[in-house]
């Protein structure tokens, strides 16, 4: 394992899943003592990284992806990254409180001599498209190793981290080959990984067949489409500007679950509780097609984003991760 490697992956262990912990965050009130705190953090962070938020970066298909960028002020080369690609909100100002999100895990990173990079998933906040399950298609996570490793500052090597969603497109990914991944910390996937014949179950999704319902609650948060964007011609210092008033953030009605998930047929789970359109129960101009719920044993799609095709196990030389 290159030297590099470890150091990239070593970084991403201690880093762990940045965009979990900013959601969560920013949905309870703070004391005056934590927003200070919050402010004098970003303080730090500026004071040692170049900024660069709001970047639409471009996929293949000229759908743009908004990233924030981090790396250190005072390095004496080129530096390898973490990057962290999410379908949760990582807006960096907290709207509801009024100050910065919380920091803290990225100034880590910024101390380590690493860049930093945020990335939300096509249909998500600020990027445009239109969402498919583990942020699919698998090309623009291949666009986005490319277009980082690529860039001046970088050293070619970027290394992933996550839990949960921000874990289980990581394998997806790593499948690709992309030369400039390094290395991986896949944290407590669930979904999207192989199969168990004969059914395409992707993970957990789906248990001999059947839908498992905890899901279904967590499209409802998650697969709407029908969001505030802003024009595509909008500048990225207005995007920053309006990030402090609209962080993009959807409020979903409270749905009583322990009810609504008796509902049948299954399908028309969401539509009995006026949940969104998506991915779960409706065509989708998106590669999968959508329509989750009435995918049969024999459909190839289910899986050609996980670690398996053709119940062949994909290789992955050189690269090196780990679960837990």
């Amino acid at each position: 394992m290159p030297k590099c490697s470890v150091r990239v992956f070593l970084a991403c262990a201690f880093v762990c899943t940045v965009a979990l912990a900013i959601a969560r965050a920013q949905q309870a009130p703070l004391t005056p003592a934590q927003k200070e705190q919050r402010v004098e953090t970003e303080k730090e962070l500026e004071s040692l990284a170049i900024i660069d938020r709001k970047v639409l970066m471009p996929m293949r298909d000229g759908v743009r992806l908004a990233t924030d960028l981090y790396r250190p002020k005072n390095a004496p080369g080129k530096v390898p990254t973490i990057w962290v690609r999410t379908p949760y909100n990582f807006n960096f100002w907290d709207i509801r409180n009024g100050v910065p999100a919380d920091m803290t895990t990225i100034l880590a990173a910024i101390k380590r001599g690493y860049a930093y990079v945020i990335q939300n998933e096509r249909g998500h906040f600020f990027s445009e498209g239109n969402y498919d399950i583990l942020g699919a298609p698998r090309t623009d996570g291949d666009d986005a190793l490319s277009w980082i490793s690529s860039q001046p500052w970088a050293n070619g090597k970027v290394g992933t981290t996550g839990c949960s969603s921000t874990a289980e497109y990581q394998m997806g990914i790593a499948a690709m080959g992309n030369p400039g991944y390094a290395a991986m910390n896949v944290q407590g996937f669930g979904a999207g990984v192989g199969r168990v014949a004969p059914y395409y179950e992707q993970g957990n999704w789906y248990r001999g067949g059947a839908v498992q319902m905890l899901f279904i609650a967590w499209l409802y948060g998650q697969q709407n489409q029908v969001r505030p964007m802003f024009p595509p011609n909008t500048s990225q210092a207005d995007l920053i500007r309006e990030s402090k008033s609209f962080d993009l953030a959807q409020q979903p009605p409270p749905v009583e679950w322990s009810k609504a998930l008796w509902h049948l047929p299954e399908q028309d789970i969401l539509k009995a509780v006026d949940g969104p359109l998506g991915i779960f129960a409706d065509p989708m101009p998106v590669p999968t097609g959508g329509r989750m719920i009435e995918r049969t044993p024999n459909d190839p799609a289910w899986y050609k984003g996980g670690l398996y095709h053709d119940d062949k196990p994909l290789n992955v030389p050189g690269l090196w991760f780990m679960s837990w």
